[in-house]
């Protein structure tokens, strides 16, 4: 499948190329509703995927949503190198695989980047834009305008990295949190409060740096009062969790007392969070910084 999010039509590609069944319907995708991120375009269908180019073909990015499977993603864009000019952008959602590996002998590769959503990326605006060694600036800057045009909020990761910026630091967070449960330091249900009620509140508005500067007289003075603490405190870091086993089950159990892993329950969990970022996202909108 081939998509470019929520202004213009959905088609899947076919493995030789040409245009099939068209995904769900025109302008706006399925879980769309009022108070998505919609942007500055609105949902005027502007463009038909397949071989035969329309005549807005090079003013629209390909946004690759397959599976995360390198070899798949990899035949995709073999695909579409084909079929495109000089002008297109071809975009990976991918969430780990790094654009070298991707866009490997592509002839377009200075077209193309990863631009990686957040799930549910029609309430969380953050993408990340993930440069190929050889991609040119002129697609970054073309996809992070783009990104801003239609609500999200692009950051440009300078070089690749495994796991790039967000998961990186979400592998690091989840990492920790999976240590303390096993060390039996706190429950499973209470971890999650640390994020919920705690950590998460503030960086729903300012990030982590941010935080840091404000809660000392600035960024050079926090460092110089916490650094040995900090630093005493990494220290302490266990090793790489496997995330299985007895802990695994554990909690798993503690999340099923919570949210039970039936289909109904889940989806009713779902839409509940799903509204709850769509009130954030309108709430943040409103609150603007000094």
């Amino acid at each position: 499948m081939v998509t470019c999010r929520g202004w213009c039509r959905f088609h899947r590609l076919s493995a030789d190329g040409h245009r099939g069944q068209r995904l769900a319907g025109e302008g706006r995708g399925p879980a769309l509703g009022v108070g998505a991120l919609e942007g500055g375009l609105g949902s005027k269908p502007m463009l038909c995927l397949g071989p035969e180019r329309s005549s807005n073909w090079t003013m629209c990015p390909f946004q690759e949503c397959v599976p995360e499977n390198l070899e798949l993603k990899q035949q995709l864009f073999a695909q579409l190198d084909q079929i495109v000019d000089g002008n297109v952008v071809l975009s990976s959602s991918s969430s780990c695989l790094l654009p070298s590996k991707l866009f490997a002998g592509l002839v377009h590769v200075r077209q193309c980047l990863v631009a990686h959503p957040v799930n549910p990326p029609y309430h969380v605006p953050l993408v990340e834009l993930v440069p190929h060694p050889e991609t040119a600036p002129a697609t970054m800057d073309r996809t992070y305008a783009l990104m801003r045009q239609i609500g999200q909020s692009p950051v440009r990761i300078l070089k690749e990295v495994d796991g790039f910026a967000l998961n990186r630091l979400q592998y690091a967070l989840i990492g920790e949190a999976w240590r303390l449960v096993e060390a039996g330091i706190v429950s499973p249900g209470d971890l999650d409060l640390v994020m919920s009620d705690g950590l998460g509140l503030r960086y729903a508005f300012i990030g982590p740096l941010e935080t840091m500067h404000l809660n000392a007289e600035g960024m050079l003075s926090y460092c110089d009062r916490y650094r040995e603490g900090m630093k005493r405190v990494l220290k302490t870091f266990g090793p790489i969790p496997e995330f299985s086993g007895a802990v695994a089950e554990k909690v798993h159990q503690a999340m099923c007392v919570k949210v039970p892993d039936d289909p109904e329950h889940l989806a009713a969990r779902r839409e509940w969070r799903d509204g709850c970022l769509m009130r954030l996202a309108k709430l943040k909108g409103q609150v603007q910084p000094p």
